[in-house]
């Protein structure tokens, strides 16, 4: 009874616990294919509740969609890069990158649920685009340096790279059944997430190291 009466008490605690049930239920279903009934029985409540905080699941969508977006720009900001030299930081970057891909099936499911969907909803939130602006600040700073220093390209676009990054870290996920069947079965997940993710770093660095760097 007084753990019952804790959680009716708690609405942040709810409301936490409906959005990791519908992260997981989204990611597993989609938008269109979950259902509010089952989001409100994994978070143990109701469905009133769920609509009582987020109002409808397009809604509640658009909450998830803001979440997981949140939490992975704070890792990248979380790395503290202004402070390592400019390719030091980059090589975090990138690995960090592929490893919260890598680590996060849940989050590659919903971007991926949400492009079938063409943009519809993550338009719809501009608090996801204001989030996201980190990560091309984060990115810039670790470009200009590399400049100043003599060590990156000039005319490199800041986008452009960070579609570079992302190119690689999301299709070790996305594709990695079909393209491993097709093209390494023989490989073990250690072996691809290995190579993969020093695959990412290198392509990097070598799309911006100036032809006279040093490697």
């Amino acid at each position: 009874m007084a753990e019952q009466a804790k959680r009716k008490n708690d609405p942040e605690g709810l409301k936490k616990r409906i959005l990791e049930s519908a992260l997981k239920s989204f990611a597993e279903y989609g938008m269109q294919g979950a259902r509010l009934e089952q989001i409100a029985g994994n978070a143990q409540t109701t469905k009133r509740m769920v609509v009582y905080h987020f109002g409808n699941k397009e809604n509640l969508y658009i909450a998830v969609l803001e979440q997981v977006y949140q939490q992975i720009r704070e890792h990248e900001t979380g790395l503290n890069l202004r402070e390592m030299p400019p390719e030091e930081a980059l090589t975090r970057l990138v690995e960090e990158s592929f490893d919260y891909h890598a680590t996060h099936a849940d989050f590659m499911r919903l971007v991926c649920s949400e492009n079938l969907l063409r943009g519809r909803y993550i338009s719809q939130s501009p608090r996801i685009k204001a989030l996201n602006r980190s990560a091309l600040d984060v990115l810039d700073d670790i470009l200009s340096r590399g400049q100043q220093a003599g060590l990156f390209h000039h005319d490199v676009n800041t986008i452009d790279v960070h579609r570079l990054i992302s190119s690689i870290c999301v299709h070790h996920v996305s594709n990695r059944y079909t393209f491993n069947a097709l093209f390494s079965p023989d490989n073990s997940e250690a072996e691809s997430i290995k190579r993969n993710r020093q695959l990412a770093v290198t392509a990097t660095l070598r799309y911006l190291r100036r032809c006279d760097t040093p490697v």
